[in-house]
């Protein structure tokens, strides 16, 4: 497996960079098929782009949805807290049993996708950046 380090993506200039977010949306969508929902949630937790793959039925409720990107962007938040002594979030992945879930920063905003868990969770971030850093 190929390891993302710092030449691959830059936090820093995203911070300024503007995204089409449809546009990123539909590009992760077309990684692979066993992506289930690409979406752009803003810093208060709402959903401002993309949204599920169509024909896919959602393995949550909408409120549901609402609580978890209220709670992505709180965790977003504070991960930033410790981008100092750390660096910079590149992404982060949850495994669970029915999903993998992945953030991306986007500047103040968060690209968030989630795909099948069987997905390959070593080459899919890889692909997201690629197409964050186009």
């Amino acid at each position: 497996m190929e390891r993302l380090n710092s030449d691959h993506y830059d936090v820093n200039k995203l911070a300024d960079k503007i995204f089409d977010y449809p546009q990123v949306c539909s590009s992760v969508l077309a990684i692979d098929s066993k992506i289930r929902f690409a979406g752009v949630i803003n810093e208060r937790g709402r959903l401002v782009a993309g949204g599920m793959r169509e024909n896919v039925a959602p393995l949550e409720s909408e409120k549901d949805d609402e609580m978890i990107f209220m709670e992505l962007a709180l965790r977003v938040k504070m991960r930033k807290e410790f981008d100092k002594q750390l660096g910079y979030v590149n992404f982060a992945m949850a495994s669970r049993e029915r999903a993998l879930a992945i953030s991306v920063p986007l500047g103040e905003d968060i690209l968030y996708i989630v795909s099948e868990p069987d997905t390959d969770y070593g080459v899919l971030p890889k692909k997201i950046l690629e197409i964050v850093n186009s």
